[in-house]
């Protein structure tokens, strides 16, 4: 029937009611409502990286790393095992395809063959002759892959976090990408920093039986490396060090890290966990007058000398650090490192003012869209072009209260749905009043002809309307970036428009066809 009964009313003003007030936020600056939960309306629409300005990256996953290191610590197994069984080998070694190892007796290869397969379940022993070669099968090799990126996803999500931005896009791309979008951000130069660095931060002794000069003209003792000191190092400390490649504790067990003073000095602080504190602990105990190499990606930042057993888990990084440069190291190892470097391959930044450029085209752009259909409207149906016309202000107010609602990022291809909802939100409207107009003219009655108009064109409003909604979604599911934003406004609109065009119109013919009581229609 026309008429409404009085919850189908009720109804209709409840939700434009809450469609005005959720989206009045965006029509005022920033605090004036509170926000102390999120069901409260004081919630503005988010708005994009083209819209708000600010920085964008595309970074490189160095998965070679991942498996490298892995094949590097498969290869100290291998070390233990051989030694222990008493195998003669030589040519020892890890890289990216795998550990590899010749035995120098022939009647050992076998026993090796059998014994390197039992260190892990997950590798394949292969090779010729006396040359083994261990690698992972490929199932597992994935594996890693995908479980770098993963953690590169989420670390790099909580750098970003630490930076004190809001709304940050950080997304996968392809096999071995990320893309990062931080709207809002005023110096992208430090987000190229904080992004930049493994911050992968480790524990070694050093080995004190040759100096790195000595080791680089003899050779390098077994299971020990030569690593560079930190550009930031305190004055006086060696170039280079000769550290056991063994970590003996590892910065995962890391759960603190912040910025300190000490002696006047910007020093970082760190804390282990339990499992860390006792193992740093155990360490320290046994190695008493040894020196500790604190090593950050592959640098020795500092080498004090172990005085004393440390059994609080805690100590302090010194270094030649600024107050910045403490504070985003802390922030880095608060975050946690990367398992794998990561290379930017593009940067882009955009100011707000190129933003505001881009928001005031937008409005532009939807105005004259608004204009010009409520023209056509009120031109093509008079009075109820005017209804019409309503309902379209109804249904951009609830646009706007959803996506204040969800916190959807509001993007210019963005704008660039709404201004095609604008378009397509009086199809509807218009496919009612021209089946009243027919209905009229066969000589139903005033009622009989709107109540058949909407009844009628119901059908053709929704396969029309949910067909659209179809191709949001699926540009939704598999779009990235701008595609996702326009589809994300596209989809709000169609729901929006519906309710407007069927629920709204109807109840404001309703209401005029009841106070006026009209004996002709001007359509």
């Amino acid at each position: 029937m026309l008429y409404f009964t009085k919850w189908k009313a009720t109804l209709v003003l409840l939700v434009c009611a809450l469609g005005v007030i959720y989206a009045a936020p965006n029509f005022f600056p920033k605090g004036t409502f509170p926000t102390e939960a999120s069901w409260m309306p004081g919630k503005q629409i988010s708005l994009g990286l083209d819209l708000r300005g600010g920085s964008h990256m595309l970074l490189e996953v160095g998965v070679d790393s991942v498996i490298r290191e892995r094949y590097d610590s498969l290869t100290e197994n291998m070390r233990d095992a051989l030694r222990e069984n008493r195998i003669r080998y030589r040519g020892l070694r890890g890289s990216a395809d795998g550990a590899s190892v010749s035995i120098v007796s022939d009647d050992d290869v076998e026993k090796a063959r059998s014994m390197l397969a039992k260190l892990d379940p997950l590798t394949i022993v292969g090779g010729e002759g006396n040359h083994i070669m261990v690698t992972y099968n490929e199932k597992t090799r994935r594996e890693m892959i995908d479980r770098a990126i993963s953690q590169s996803l989420e670390v790099v999500r909580r750098r970003v976090d630490e930076l004190g931005t809001t709304e940050p896009s950080i997304q996968r791309q392809g096999e071995d990408r990320i893309v990062v979008q931080v709207p809002g951000l005023d110096d992208p130069s430090r987000l190229r920093d904080i992004l930049g660095r493994t911050a992968k931060m480790n524990f070694h002794l050093i080995n004190e039986t040759k100096t790195p000069q000595e080791a680089k003209a003899t050779g390098i003792p077994p299971g020990a490396v030569i690593m560079p000191g930190a550009d930031n190092a305190s004055p006086g400390e060696p170039q280079e060090y000769l550290v056991d490649r063994r970590v003996v504790v590892s910065g995962d067990n890391l759960i603190d890290s912040q910025p300190t003073f000490n002696d006047g000095r910007p020093v970082v602080s760190f804390r282990f966990d339990a499992a860390g504190g006792a193992r740093f602990g155990d360490v320290t105990s046994k190695n008493t007058g040894r020196r500790l190499a604190i090593v950050l990606d592959g640098k020795v930042i500092s080498a004090p000398r172990i005085n004393e057993p440390i059994m609080g888990g805690s100590g302090i990084i010194t270094g030649q650090f600024g107050v910045q440069e403490a504070n985003d190291l802390s922030l880095l190892l608060r975050a946690g490192a990367l398992p794998a470097p990561m290379k930017i391959l593009e940067e882009r930044s955009v100011g707000p003012g190129l933003g505001q450029d881009s928001i005031d085209s937008g409005e532009i752009a939807a105005i004259l869209g608004m204009v010009f259909v409520v023209a056509f409207m009120a031109i093509s149906y008079g009075l109820f072009g005017l209804f019409a016309n309503l309902a379209l202000i109804v249904n951009l107010i609830l646009i706007l209260a959803i996506m204040s609602i969800l916190q959807a990022t509001l993007t210019l291809p963005g704008i660039a749905g709404i201004v095609l909802t604008v378009g397509m939100a009086v199809d509807a409207n218009v496919l009612i009043f021209e089946r009243i107009r027919e209905e009229r003219k066969v000589g139903r009655s005033i009622i009989n002809s709107i109540d058949a108009g909407y009844r009628s064109a119901m059908s053709t409003i929704l396969d029309a309307n949910i067909t659209t909604l179809i191709a949001a979604l699926v540009l939704f599911s598999f779009g990235s970036g701008p595609i996702k934003g326009f589809a994300v406004t596209l989809a709000i609109g169609i729901l929006t428009s519906m309710f407007a065009a069927i629920w709204v119109t109807r109840l404001i013919v309703a209401f005029w066809i009841k106070h006026r009581r009209p004996t002709e229609l001007v359509l």
